[in-house]
């Protein structure tokens, strides 16, 4: 067998997985590699605790124009922007208030991200065992095509066992990728989702009473 055919043929093998499941992993590779996309461009400090956003809220209250900080914190949409609207709608019923606030906005914006990106682990997770599901099922066949002729030829069963080992390479090529990326965007959220409270709770320190400092 030539190089060039052996090439086709194992490209074949490749991109069909031997049987229907292995179209469902290829579906699921193009999936992740969106998602992770789409995540990374999302999730980043740009939009989670941008510099300018920081040092126009400073400034602000630096000249005590709370108002504008309210207004410019609600077209804002950005972590910390959010967090600081929230404690700031919150000033009226006192220091305390707006802390809570913070946290509790801080929470429920994590979370939400958090939850966003379960569909990378989903996917991580679920992908093995697919694979593992289509092999299974291949290797079924196969020792079927045995009962049923007998005494096959060793290189045909081979090839047949080899087909259906495929969809557990497709199943490990869909959940690496996955895995990894989830694990560096939910320490990603977690850093700069820390650091963005920190931030928060320094510039919001101006309205702490005095007595308390």
């Amino acid at each position: 067998m030539s190089f060039d055919v052996l090439a086709v043929n194992y490209l074949e093998i490749l991109v069909l997985g031997g049987q229907t499941i292995g179209f469902i992993l290829w579906g699921l590779s193009f999936v992740t590699v969106a998602l992770a996309i789409r995540f990374f461009l999302h999730i980043r400090r740009l939009n989670i605790l941008p510099e300018p956003a920081k040092e126009e809220i400073s400034e602000l209250f630096s000249g005590k124009q709370y108002r504008e900080a309210i207004d410019l914190t609600a077209e804002q949409g950005d972590f910390l922007s959010y967090l600081i609207h929230a404690s700031l709608t919150e000033a009226p019923h006192g220091y305390p208030a707006m802390e809570r606030a913070m946290e509790e906005a801080a929470e429920e914006r994590t979370t939400k991200m958090l939850r966003s990106i379960e569909w990378l682990n989903l996917i991580g997770n679920i992908g093995p065992m697919l694979g593992l599901l289509g092999t299974v099922w291949g290797m079924i066949g196969a020792f079927f095509k045995i009962v049923e002729a007998g005494s096959p030829e060793p290189a045909k069963l081979a090839g047949d066992i080899g087909v259906a080992l495929v969809t557990t390479l497709l199943g490990l090529a869909v959940s690496i990728p996955a895995i990894s990326a989830y694990a560096i965007l939910r320490n990603r959220i977690d850093a700069l989702t820390s650091e963005a409270v920190m931030v928060s709770q320094e510039l919001i320190s101006t309205f702490r009473p005095v007595a308390k400092r």
